[in-house]
Order: C-alpha cells, then sequence, then structure tokens
C-alpha cells in the first residue's frame, strides 16, 4: 500500500463498511482519507491509494477540463511558463484591489518550479498544469474555453493592479457597445503599411495588447479566438484585435490603474526565439488582413 499505516486502516474500515453495504460510514471514511492528502482507489482485488494533487496536471493541452462550475462575473485568465513570484504578485494585486465577483485561472505551461502559485489556491483561484508545455495562443483558448464568466480578462503576470480596474471595464462592456477593453493598444499604422502600430491613447482602437484585454467571452469565441500557432504572445493579441474588428467588434482603450513590472515574458526570453515567433505572428497579421482597412476603427 502506498500510503502511511493510518490511512491503510482507514481504508481496511471503508471496505468493512461497503462489504456491510453501509454507504453512508463508507463515505465518511473516504472523506476522512481525502482529508490526510490521499484518495482511495477501488480495485478488483482490494484498494490502493494516491496522493491528492492540488490542482489538475495534465500531460497535453487537449486533456484541460473544466476547473469550477461555479459562475463568476469575471475571470483574469493568465498563462505563465516561467517566473511563478511575478505571477503570484499578479494573482496578489487582483485578489487585493478587483472588487466584485470574479475567480482567477492560470494555466502552468511546462514543468517549472509552482509551490508560489500553489500557495494562492483558493475558492476563486484555480490552476491547471500542462507538463508537456503549450504554446501561448492554444493555452489562452483552453482557459477561454472553460471559463465560467460572461466577461475574461487575459492579463500578462508582469502586470499588477494599483486599484480597481474591473469595475470599470465591467461597465465599458456592459453598454455592449464594445467587445474588449484594455489598457494598451493603438491604431494600425498606415503610413508604413500596416508594419506598425501607434499609442493614441484612450478611446476606440484598432488593437489591444494582452498587458490588460477584458473581452466579451461568446464575442472572443465566436471570432475564433487566439491563433493557436501563435506559440509565443507577441503580436498574437494583435491579430485577435484584428479578428474581433472583422467580426463587428468594437474596442477601446481605457486608463486603468495598472503597472507593469519587469515583462519578463519580453526581455528574459531567447531573443532568437523571441523574434522569430513574434515575426511569424505578424506575418499571419500582414498575410491575411493588411489593405483591409474598411475593419479599421475611425482615425484620429
Amino acid at each position: 500500500m502506498s500510503a502511511p499505516q493510518a490511512v491503510i486502516e482507514l481504508g481496511k474500515a471503508r471496505a468493512a463498511a461497503r462489504a456491510a453495504r453501509d454507504f453512508s460510514l463508507a463515505d465518511k471514511i473516504r472523506d476522512q482519507i481525502a482529508d490526510l492528502g490521499y484518495e482511495i482507489l477501488d480495485l478488483p482485488d482490494g484498494f490502493d491509494f494516491r496522493a491528492k494533487t492540488r490542482f489538475p496536471v495534465v500531460a497535453r493541452i487537449t486533456d484541460v477540463r473544466a476547473l469550477t462550475e461555479t459562475k463568476f462575473d469575471a475571470v483574469f485568465l493568465m498563462v505563465v511558463d516561467g517566473f511563478a513570484e511575478d505571477a503570484q504578485l499578479s494573482i496578489q494585486s487582483i485578489k487585493k484591489y478587483a472588487d466584485g465577483n470574479f475567480a482567477v485561472m492560470v494555466l502552468i505551461s511546462g514543468t517549472l518550479e509552482i509551490e508560489p502559485l500553489a500557495t494562492e489556491l483558493d475558492g476563486r483561484t484555480f490552476l491547471v498544469q500542462v507538463t508537456e508545455g503549450a504554446g501561448w495562443g492554444e493555452s489562452i483558448n483552453a482557459l477561454l474555453k472553460i471559463a465560467t464568466a460572461p466577461v475574461v480578462i487575459v492579463m500578462d503576470p508582469s502586470t499588477q493592479l494599483t486599484g480597481d480596474a474591473l469595475t470599470p471595464v465591467l461597465a465599458a462592456l456592459s453598454t455592449t457597445d464594445f467587445s474588449a477593453v484594455g489598457w494598451r493598444g493603438g491604431l494600425v499604422n498606415l503610413a508604413d503599411d500596416w508594419r506598425s502600430t501607434e499609442d493614441k491613447g484612450p478611446g476606440e482602437v484598432d488593437v489591444l495588447f494582452s498587458y490588460f484585454m477584458a473581452l466579451d467571452r461568446a464575442e472572443a469565441i465566436e471570432a475564433g479566438a487566439f491563433n493557436i500557432r501563435a506559440r509565443y504572445y507577441r503580436n498574437a493579441d494583435i491579430e485577435f484585435s484584428l479578428r474581433l474588428r472583422q467580426a463587428h467588434g468594437r474596442l477601446m482603450q481605457m486608463e486603468l490603474p495598472l503597472i507593469q513590472a519587469r515583462h519578463h515574458g519580453y526581455y528574459d526570453a531567447d531573443p532568437e526565439f523571441r523574434e522569430s515567433e513574434s515575426k511569424k505572428n505578424y506575418d499571419r497579421i500582414l498575410d491575411r488582413f493588411r489593405g483591409k482597412n474598411e475593419i479599421l476603427s475611425p482615425r484620429r
């Protein structure tokens, strides 16, 4: 038996209760076993145990399943593939400043040290780990699919709240004038043939960046969500923004109480990988959208 003796004795007591058809007692003993950190496995010739995990750990992104059935007004979505301590600070800032009925769902890509994140688990903070790793686009899409709220906020682990950023974006999305609201964004630069974007400040924009991007979940899914070919986040948010605009969604940039700490996802990524994947993402944008000026917001 792969468990402490006290757990094994409880397993024997549960087996005796089941044999006596006292299933109420058997269930209580099962709960006692769970309280000790173990799951009991019924086998044809008896039983065995396995240690309970505090959160789901799966091999592949396609194995990700619902993390909760509880409904929220908004769910923050975060992909973490390094620098777990930064993500922990980001989550703590959400808990400190966000006001309302919200949850946080984090997908951990790979086998990094995640103890700092595990300490944040509670009734509104959920983790899932994909040990084989997954690209940024398919990771966000997996979270988008299982989020139990009409509004989701895609948030970079380097971003931190300094005040209540949730209430104003929920208010903006509730008007149904906009499909997405974010902290940073801009207009496609027509002068250089769509090769860059310009930050024009608050107002309607062509693109929003995934530092902090609040979305109408249903409209995001209907527009095709994020491109699963985007292994890296950079420019993937621009491609998604243009998908949303092509589906007649409107995007708004707002001033919000947020800061960005060191952006490890950019500055500490392998430069060759960063530039190669960023270029792939932007090349898809040019191939699909360049010249479709009719999908863009009014110039300002």
